[in-house]
């Protein structure tokens, strides 16, 4: 008998793979999805922070100078590029700003962090160490304290909504009745802010000159985050501080 072979399974076609899907990084706006956009991102944002920190710092300290000083600077924040710019549009648009930069400030730091977590799912045997796991709360609560407080903060003292003089107010008057002594709630969730502020600061000054390879190679840069922190510190908790204990009336 001759036998038959079926050839069927043989000369059935080949079937090709399924293309695989594209990487994130291969998405449009694959830098800013990227790790190293991620961190231009925070390193943008953290220096347009610090630069109106600096500037906000210097303004409110007008305060110690007499009411008319401090109202003088307040009224030119809210003139500036007048009359080519309606009254007040660029100092919203600085506000906006302010607010957007902290939100995305924040959201490229907590996308970095789960990034970091899932390239590592199985945790380290060695425990952290209490330092470095102390600033881990700090950049991670500190960021939402800074966020809640930027909120409040435009509320009292730009908008008047939540202070007792309200919008029509002058801005030192209104300045004078947010930290005054009935109300140290208010002038202590400022002093929190403000301290969360200063100890994100020094932490972020410092990861950038370890970014830029400055810090193996000056080692007295270290000092100099701290010490800009400080200054910034003391700066922006005189005037609230002086105003709570009397010192400004």
């Amino acid at each position: 008998m001759t036998a038959t072979i079926e050839r069927g399974a043989a000369t059935a076609p080949v079937l090709k793979p399924a293309p695989s899907k594209p990487t994130p990084s291969g998405k449009r706006g694959g830098f800013l999805r990227s790790s190293n956009g991620k961190k231009a991102i925070m390193a943008v944002t953290g220096a347009a922070m610090v630069l109106f920190l600096i500037l906000h710092m210097l303004g409110n300290l007008k305060i110690f100078l007499g009411k008319d000083s401090f109202n003088e600077y307040a009224e030119a924040l809210r003139t500036l590029l007048e009359p080519l710019a309606p009254y007040r549009t660029v100092l919203t648009l600085l506000e906006a700003g302010l607010v957007i930069a902290v939100v995305l400030h924040m959201w490229a730091a907590i996308s970095l962090a789960r990034r970091a977590r899932q390239a590592r799912p199985v945790k380290y045997v060695a425990k952290k160490s209490q330092a470095k796991g102390y600033t881990t709360h700090i950049m991670r609560w500190g960021g939402v304290t800074i966020l809640l407080f930027l909120v409040w903060h435009l509320l009292d003292l730009s908008f008047g909504v939540v202070n007792p003089k309200g919008y029509d107010a002058a801005p030192a008057d209104r300045l004078i009745a947010g930290f005054d002594l009935s109300r140290w709630w208010v002038t202590l969730f400022y002093v929190v802010a403000v301290v969360m502020v200063g100890l994100h600061l020094r932490h972020g000054i410092w990861s950038m000159f370890q970014t830029l390879g400055w810090a193996t190679r000056f080692k007295a840069l270290r000092p100099v985050a701290a010490l800009v922190s400080a200054v910034l510190v003391i700066g922006f908790l005189a005037p609230p501080l002086a105003v709570t204990f009397g010192v400004i009336k």
